[in-house]
């Protein structure tokens, strides 16, 4: 799914935020790296909106990640808001093993871009 004339919104936060957002929204307990909201999906709304969809980052999560990943702070942050957009487009890696794969491919493509750059 191609979308030049998209809007993205993009909130960092701390753990307790992103706590509080995960357990009102997906019925989870604790913090998170990172949250995806979409516009579209699910029930359609008749609403044609500019905007792709919400990502959510943890900054405290962020951080631990980084550190025990070896990363540095503003890589860790790159990928995880990789990971976020990809949701908003559709990739799911929590419903089954081949969408797992095909996110963790598209992840590491678009990351790769990063470390180009």
């Amino acid at each position: 799914m191609a979308c030049p004339d998209k809007e993205l919104s993009i909130l960092f936060t701390d753990d307790s935020r992103i706590s509080h957002l995960n357990r009102h929204y997906l019925k989870k307990n604790g913090p998170t790296n990172v949250l995806a909201f979409p516009m579209e999906g699910g029930a359609p709304s008749g609403i044609d909106s500019p905007m792709l969809g919400d990502v959510v980052i943890s900054v405290d999560s962020a951080l631990r990640e980084s550190r025990g990943l070896g990363e540095n702070l503003e890589f860790t942050i790159h990928r995880l808001l990789i990971h976020g957009v990809l949701h908003l487009m559709g990739y799911d890696h929590e419903k089954s093993a081949d969408g797992a794969k095909q996110m963790e491919k598209e992840e590491k493509r678009l990351i790769s871009l990063i470390k180009e750059g």
